[in-house]
């Protein structure tokens, strides 16, 4: 089981450093986490927590501790902001052990001071390289959500007897996924592309829990062996549609970040909250894909209508269509990159 996924991110000016900063606000999924900033004087190392303090909805004006040598702050989660370019490297060790039990986000400048075995749990580092013309390239590695091989998943779907045509949509939308997180990287935002792809490859895992013989594409049918065993998952996941089933069998499995990604891509109502850049790309990249073709927005809805509304379009229909656009908008203002 692999933990770790590696971001470059190419950035200038200290208000862009501010912005990449908060968006990771919006990629966080393991608590407490300890957050590394490596990286010379002068790099950007405060101006990127200060964003990422706005993007937890810190209130209070962060400065940098170099002094005080940690300040703590509320938002959404607890922020503790720790410094410790004037310390030895013995006393930054003894220093953050005596942190090691802060249940929010610790963040730690200048992690040059320490050996990285002193942290437990959850982590991301941040390297900022020197300057070249005012622009720093940030190298993020997330030390934080465990990933399955490939091999995991097709014995997954080969459990529960995924249908060939649903296998085929979730690795169109898990690559779909990911093209558009690599997308916002290249603008400068943060967001995980392996995460996403993995979560577009599981997100319709248990599709079968919503079944409706009336709305298979052309040609397919069920199995007598398939229904006797989507009826065994349906009992262990009782009175649950596709999503949340999905999201509870990954949880029992030990992939919560996947299952939280997972969770809210369905067309619900209530439309559930999406809080993270990743819920949102999967939410949208689904609406793109049709079994394996990528296809507009309003393709895709107009299919809904055909299987799920017998053709004709209700109020609901139209409020997820809405809902898809905004995401689209708040996504790629610019426009979606294809």
């Amino acid at each position: 089981m692999s933990k770790n996924e590696t971001v470059r991110i190419w950035r200038e000016g200290a208000n862009s450093m501010k912005i990449c900063g908060a968006s990771l606000a919006e990629s966080l999924y393991d608590f407490p986490i300890t957050i590394l900033l490596f990286g010379e004087l002068g790099a950007g190392k405060t101006t990127f927590i200060q964003g990422l303090a706005e993007g937890l909805g810190v209130q209070e004006s962060l400065t940098s501790p170099t002094y005080a040598l940690e300040q703590r702050y509320r938002g959404k989660t607890s922020l503790l902001h720790i410094d410790l370019y004037r310390l030895s490297k013995e006393e930054a060790q003894k220093l953050i052990g005596s942190t090691c039990d802060f249940d929010g986000i610790r963040c730690i400048e200048w992690g040059e001071r320490i050996e990285m075995e002193v942290i437990e749990g959850s982590s991301i580092v941040i390297k900022i390289d020197e300057p070249k013309k005012d622009a720093r390239e940030l190298t993020i590695t997330f030390n934080d959500i465990p990933f399955l091989s490939r091999d995991q998943i097709e014995s997954w779907r080969a459990e529960v007897m995924l249908p060939q045509h649903i296998c085929l949509h979730c690795d169109r939308v898990g690559a779909v996924a990911e093209q558009m997180a690599h997308a916002l990287i290249e603008k400068g935002r943060i967001t995980r592309p392996l995460a996403l792809r993995q979560s577009g490859e599981l997100h319709d895992l248990l599709r079968f829990m919503d079944f409706r013989s009336d709305a298979s594409p052309p040609g397919i049918e069920e199995s007598p062996q398939e229904r006797c065993c989507w009826k065994r998952w349906k009992e262990r996941y009782p009175d649950m549609q596709h999503e949340a089933a999905c999201a509870a069998f990954l949880r029992e499995k030990g992939f919560d970040a996947l299952a939280t990604i997972i969770e809210p891509h369905g067309l619900l109502s209530p439309s559930p909250p999406r809080h993270t850049t990743e819920q949102k790309i999967l939410f949208y990249a689904d609406k793109r894909v049709i079994v394996d073709r990528v296809v507009s927005l309003e393709e895709r809805f107009e299919d809904f209508k055909k299987r799920y509304g017998r053709g004709k379009e209700t109020p609901r229909h139209a409020e997820w269509f809405k809902e898809a656009r905004a995401t689209e908008k708040e996504l790629f203002p610019e426009g979606v990159p294809f």
